[in-house]
């Protein structure tokens, strides 16, 4: 009786082993493609014109009223974009009209702020953004001649309108999902465009 009582010990025993192991190794799988998935999510990059510079005969001059107000306008649009955070980076060209636009939305996110290389190479911007930002939501804050090439060099659209001197209120968003086609939208925000003037550079 003992012998079969030793046995059936040691059946269940191996039982409840390979139950542990089983339910380890389900966990570690479970723990992988979750890593995997989270590692492999949509990177989201906005691309925005700086907005409405100061009338100044400087080479570089900062941001206008009505800039400062666009600006304003676009950290509250953007400042929760993603439902419970806002943006994780942001990008500027190496003007004070760009940084001056992404100053309060840099400030309400806590974001990162990176100037943008003189001369722009989009190449190697994206490939920046893709590196570091992977999975994540990065605002572009740049010149309007520098929009069009940058969303292509995503694979997004290839057939931007040309955007106007005065024109400032775009905001386009590039969706670059891990696997599939990237998707380009066109949003407006702050006060709207009327067309009076030529394109601009």
């Amino acid at each position: 009786m003992d012998e079969v009582a030793d046995s059936l010990s040691n059946r269940r025993k191996r039982r409840r082993q390979r139950r542990l192991i089983i339910i380890s190794g389900f966990l570690v799988f479970s723990i992988g493609m979750a890593w995997f998935f989270e590692s492999q999510a949509t990177t989201t990059v906005l691309v925005a014109r700086y907005a409405e510079p100061a009338q100044s005969r400087k080479n570089d001059p900062g941001l206008s009223k009505l800039g400062r107000s666009r600006a304003g306008e676009l950290s509250r649009v953007l400042g929760k974009v993603d439902v419970v955070a806002g943006v994780d980076a942001i990008f500027v060209a190496p003007l004070r009209r760009a940084a001056e636009t992404s100053e309060p939305l840099a400030t309400l996110n806590e974001a990162p702020v990176h100037l943008i290389d003189e001369p722009v190479n989009v190449e190697h911007l994206v490939q920046r953004i893709l590196t570091e930002y992977k999975g994540k939501i990065v605002l572009v804050v740049t010149e309007s001649d520098v929009m069009q090439p940058l969303i292509a060099e995503m694979h997004g659209s290839k057939k931007l309108a040309e955007i106007r001197e005065s024109e400032h209120d775009n905001l386009f968003v590039v969706s670059i999902p891990w696997f599939g086609k990237v998707k380009t939208l066109q949003l407006k925000y702050g006060q709207p465009f009327e067309e009076n003037t030529g394109p601009s550079g």
